[in-house]
């Protein structure tokens, strides 16, 4: 038993016996997530965090994703798309206010993709823009957009954290000091403790939100998010680790939401260094990686085993998890064929503050030395992993989740040309995949996209570019009484309905 363990346990022990606080009365909620974002702009950095915590609170788009993953209206009240598909109309609400009291307009909708389209400011995913050939602004409440070519992603990319829309004068301590047309107004950033939001008054949907203020605490290590709980500083911990919610499920002074989060786990290859630039090597890794294991040493089973850059919660994902079966055996063949007989030696870097993705790496690195791959792991903390793999790509093996995205396209759109700098694509490249990307992007039928789409899986999927492991349940565990917290297929924890009702 690690330490973390026994602490854990420790601290469920006392939950049964002691119970949980609630706050019955109460118009503030304090929300644990494992993970502070590096900034507060999520049109310039990549954290799945900061769309955590900003995506829905505090910023919106011009579209948004309803917890089943349909679109629906945001800041654009309505929109038309013409018969050629390259044209697309938004017509926005008229009773919005960014935060600092400024009218939104169309200028802002045409200023903040212009910045996202300009390659000097550093987009995290600036292709999802590569389609727009203007955008237009006919009156303050419509926006039109003119494509150069049938883009069938579009309207999706217009929901995620990506395409959030900022002030047309943004402010230059953005990065910092978000202002948005949320529900939520940003009030303090109290770096390595929390993040506070308070209800924006002059919002434009009436009574929402019911809260008066949320604070997101920052707390990695999640003995001390039950500890915090437990104690009443908490009342809700944002993506627990399985084994907290399966020990509490069954007390009344708690709740346990869960469910498929539309996130893929994997283990990423750094095939631009060797051995990984030797297919048969990564084949060999797919052949030694028992998945079930893993998900249930990793989840206790609370999660769906995937086998392709897309989880189940995608109409268009294939199947492919029997593609290479657990055999041992044959991944020791395939090393000797590859020129390693006696096995390697390689570092996993995992990201210390997510629970999950160490201990997959444990089992991944346990299972790996049964064939003579031998890792030594290296825990960074999360800046340090986003500067160090993310951006600069120095590392042999990882572990991390990526965020579900609500069209194929833009889910696979890492693993294709356009994105030759990006961290596990850096040694790969499939002309025939970059083909069928670009066919399915300009196609808009959905039986047609659908066979493109599992063509693309599985070229991905036998050139073993990274080890598609699972789609982790997403759990969250709060205080008995906390009402509208949904469960959504991007990375988002949206608080626009929360709220306490009377014990």
């Amino acid at each position: 038993m690690t330490r973390r363990t026994f602490a854990v346990l420790v601290c469920l022990g006392l939950l049964l016996l002691g119970g949980g606080l609630t706050r019955a009365a109460a118009r503030s909620l304090v929300v644990a997530v494992p993970d502070e974002p590096p900034v507060l702009d999520p049109t310039t950095n990549a954290s799945a965090s900061i769309d955590q915590i900003l995506n829905h609170n505090v910023y919106e788009g011009l579209l948004a994703v309803a917890p089943d993953g349909t679109l629906e209206p945001a800041l654009a009240a309505s929109y038309e798309v013409s018969d050629d598909g390259l044209t697309y109309t938004f017509h926005l609400r008229r009773d919005v206010t960014f935060h600092d009291g400024r009218p939104f307009t169309s200028a802002d909708v045409k200023a903040t993709f212009e910045r996202d389209m300009d390659p000097q400011r550093s987009h995290p995913h600036p292709e999802y823009y590569s389609e727009i050939e203007s955008i237009e602004t006919p009156d303050p409440h419509t926006v039109v957009f003119h494509m150069t070519q049938v883009d069938a992603e579009f309207l999706s990319l217009l929901a995620l954290g990506d395409s959030i829309i900022q002030p047309a004068d943004l402010p230059a301590d953005i990065t910092q000091h978000p202002d948005g047309t949320g529900p939520f107004r940003f009030v303090e950033w109290q770096h390595g403790d929390h993040i506070t939001l308070d209800r924006f008054a002059d919002y434009y949907q009436p009574g929402v939100p019911a809260l008066d203020s949320v604070t997101f605490r920052f707390i990695p290590d999640p003995a001390s998010q039950l500890a915090a709980l437990l104690s009443g500083d908490v009342d809700l911990i944002a993506r627990v680790p399985a084994e907290i919610a399966l020990s509490v499920k069954d007390n009344p002074a708690y709740e346990t939401v869960a469910g498929p989060q539309n996130l893929v786990q994997i283990l990423a290859i750094n095939d631009a260094r060797a051995p990984f630039s030797n297919v048969l090597v990564r084949q060999a890794i797919a052949y030694a990686l028992d998945r079930n294991a893993i998900i249930q040493g990793s989840m206790f089973g609370m999660g769906a085993p995937i086998g392709s850059p897309l989880t189940p919660a995608s109409p268009y994902y294939v199947d492919l998890t029997d593609l290479y079966p657990y055999d041992p055996a044959k991944a020791r063949d395939l090393l000797a064929k590859a020129g390693y007989p006696g096995g390697f030696s390689a570092t996993l870097t995992l990201p210390q503050n997510y629970e999950i993705h160490v201990r997959t790496g444990q089992i991944i690195a346990d299972q790996l030395s049964r064939v003579g791959i031998d890792l030594r792991i290296d825990l960074v903390d999360w800046g340090q992993w986003l500067d160090q793999v993310y951006t600069q790509a120095d590392y042999d093996l990882t572990v991390i989740g990526h965020v579900g995205k609500l069209d194929p396209g833009a889910m696979l759109a890492s693993y294709g040309a356009g994105s030759k700098t990006y961290y596990f694509r850096r040694g790969y490249d499939n002309p025939k995949l970059d083909a069928l990307l670009a066919q399915g992007r300009a196609t808009l039928d959905e039986a047609t996209r659908k066979a493109i789409y599992a063509q693309a899986q599985t070229i991905i999927a036998q050139d073993v570019v990274n080890y598609f492991i699972q789609d982790p349940y997403q759990i969250f565990v709060m205080k008995k009484g906390i009402t509208g917290v949904h469960l959504y297929p991007i990375y988002v924890i949206d608080l626009t309905g929360a709220a306490w009702t009377s014990s």
